[in-house]
């Protein structure tokens, strides 16, 4: 039986909206292990980088200004992602990137299956990360694991993940990563949409029309994680009214996650976004204090 595809990805953002990568890198793994390894810097369709990013990452405005755009970036890669396993570290964080930005392009979604290396550290092992969850960072993952990268680099953060789910298999004795993934109950179907979105940004490109800043519920705040990793923290109304809802992997389990308390609390250390100014007003729209 032929084993499934198995790449690992990793996108880096240009500011707070998911739909602004500026680089992206990929590893392909056959073999029980990296046989291929992949980079680009993409062009954001809106060329603004906030400062929180940057910091992150290092990439600015003028690293990408002659870079492709994120379909031509993507194209070669694609069809490899279709009918693939898909893995990522924190992978809501990634494989938000991808859906939201073809959604913006009006580009169909693929149908793959992903696999959160994250939550397959603490299935294997388990109880390691205490209360600040730093056994289960991918620097201290991949320094478990012997890999030495460098961080927050879109191609070496595709490696180092790679890597640590070879780890995992091998020490768990699984034959590919596929096959741990089914075993741990751990990989989770991302059916394909099968149409284009009328509204993308290359639908407004072609009638002048800059992309929208304004998709976002009431209010939408980046975080920094204790890794560098940016989190969005939604302000939603639900039914028993207004709440914060982060998109970290703690959240899951705990929805008032340590992103989400820092700030109701009014806490802007992390914050990423050039919105402080919001923070202030959560207090008072969330009945705190």
């Amino acid at each position: 039986m032929t084993s499934l595809r198995t790449l690992a990805i990793d996108f880096e953002t240009a500011n707070e909206r998911r739909d602004s990568p500026c680089a992206v890198g990929l590893a392909w793994i056959e073999g029980g292990r990296v046989v291929r390894r992949e980079s680009r810097l993409i062009r954001p369709a809106e060329m603004r980088f906030s400062p929180g990013n940057i910091r992150v990452h290092g990439i600015r405005p003028r690293d990408v200004e002659r870079a492709p755009s994120f379909p031509e970036a993507m194209a070669p890669f694609l069809p490899e992602i279709a009918g693939s396993l898909v893995l990522a570290h924190n992978a809501s964080f990634d494989v938000g990137v991808l859906a939201a930005t073809l959604r913006a392009y009006g580009l169909d979604q693929p149908a793959y299956t992903s696999l959160c290396t994250v939550q397959l550290a603490r299935r294997h092992w388990p109880g390691e990360g205490g209360q600040g969850q730093g056994t289960y960072r991918l620097s201290s993952l991949a320094a478990r694991v012997g890999v030495t990268f460098r961080h927050h680099d879109a191609g070496e953060d595709a490696y180092a993940c790679a890597e640590i789910a070879l780890a995992v298999m091998r020490e768990a004795g699984a034959p590919d990563v596929a096959s741990l993934a089914r075993r741990l109950g751990l990989a989770r179907e991302r059916a394909g949409e099968g149409s284009r979105s009328p509204d993308g940004i290359a639908a407004r490109a072609l009638r002048g029309v800059a992309p929208s800043r304004t998709r976002t519920p009431l209010l939408h705040f980046v975080v920094r994680g204790s890794t560098g990793t940016p989190y969005d923290v939604r302000l939603i109304e639900g039914r028993e009214g207004l709440r914060l809802r982060c998109s970290c992997a703690g959240a899951r389990f705990r929805p008032d996650c340590r992103h989400v308390r820092a700030l109701a609390n009014g806490e802007i250390d992390a914050l990423m976004s050039d919105n402080a100014g919001d923070v202030a007003r959560l207090a008072g729209l969330l009945g705190v204090g």
